[in-house]
């Protein structure tokens, strides 16, 4: 079991030591007005996620191409779920789940995101590129939750690292498609709450 304290503890050194000057954590106010414009679950966000933007930053770290910010100007995880969801109930083939929190862009179309229905928060990636007659095909499980995500990424052995298939004996990682997608993209979308600020 994943002492989440001292996973935290060292999220933030890592972050602080290789993101450069990182934003100020969420303040509790602005995560429970994310969680109440979100209301599509109780809790809206998975209890560690929630402890990384209140505690470490407000995006700003992470894998890559960095999380994004819960709030705030410019793309945000609360704009990007809205745009998606909403995007997605106006296409022929529907493609993004209800309860899944666009959490980091990869480019090209593809996100790291988080499923908030479950507790440990696992982490999805979604790849357009896979999209065909279902929008279930392009739904990937990353990991099976979010400690577990971080853990590779301050382990440095990420899939997404440029190097990650250079080490000697090691395999490719073969993507599990996410079967609770279909049910998931199924759902209505919820009314539109309020802006968030920031």
């Amino acid at each position: 079991m994943t002492d989440v304290n001292d996973l935290l503890t060292r999220v933030a050194a890592k972050a602080a030591a290789s993101s450069g000057p990182l934003p100020p954590p969420a303040s509790a106010g602005a995560v429970a007005e994310a969680e109440r414009v979100l209301g599509f679950a109780l809790p809206p966000l998975p209890p560690l996620p929630a402890r990384l933007y209140r505690e470490v930053a407000d995006g700003g770290f992470g894998p890559d191409y960095l999380l994004l910010p819960l709030t705030g100007q410019g793309r945000t995880v609360l704009g990007e779920y809205a745009s998606e969801r909403a995007a997605s109930a106006e296409e022929e083939t529907p493609y993004w789940p209800a309860g899944v929190l666009p959490v980091l862009d990869w480019g090209c179309g593809m996100y790291a995101a988080v499923d908030c229905r479950e507790e440990t928060g696992t982490v999805l990636l979604f790849d357009p590129n896979a999209l065909d007659d279902d929008g279930a095909d392009a739904w990937f499980v990353d990991a099976g939750d979010l400690a577990g995500w971080l853990e590779t990424w301050l382990a440095g052995t990420g899939w997404y690292r440029e190097d990650a298939h250079d080490d000697e004996g090691a395999a490719a990682p073969v993507p599990m498609p996410w079967e609770a997608a279909a049910a998931r993209i199924a759902e209505a979308p919820p009314e539109p709450g309020p802006a968030v600020r920031a």
